[in-house]
């Protein structure tokens, strides 16, 4: 019975000690709103998650595909999480592209948006009195 336990967790409990959300309450919000599934199926927090099986999160418009490769129900360091799963490299790229787009639209976005405060006011008045 010990050995059937060690080989299937709860999908909430998994993504909670994989580091993927901060607490169980969050990673079950996920699952019922469909940003985490596993092989590309919604299905229920307790949900039995294998070594082996794929599971796709989304977060704040960026996702993740991941491999299981090891079950914990303790969530340790970020070194220790890191080793419960694998991430596909068709995965990584996409997000680095997104991520990256994101940084050049905030870039090229203005800095101050709206009125400048008193500060930003006074700076430009000693910078348009000095001629």
């Amino acid at each position: 019975m010990a050995s059937t336990h060690e080989s299937r967790i709860r999908l909430d409990k998994w993504l909670w000690a994989a580091r993927l959300y901060k607490s169980r309450t969050l990673a079950v919000q996920a699952i019922e709103t469909g940003q985490a599934r596993v092989n590309e199926e919604r299905v229920k927090p307790a949900h039995p998650v294998r070594v082996g099986e794929r599971v796709n999160v989304r977060k704040t418009g960026l996702a993740w595909d991941l491999q299981v490769l090891a079950l914990s129900e303790k969530r340790g360091s970020a070194a220790d999480a890191s080793l419960l799963y694998r991430e596909t490299a068709e995965s990584v790229a996409l997000r680095e592209n997104e991520i990256a787009r994101r940084r050049a639209a905030a870039s090229s976005a203005p800095q101050w948006p709206g009125r400048p405060t008193k500060r930003q006011r006074r700076k430009l008045q000693d910078f348009l009195d000095e001629a």
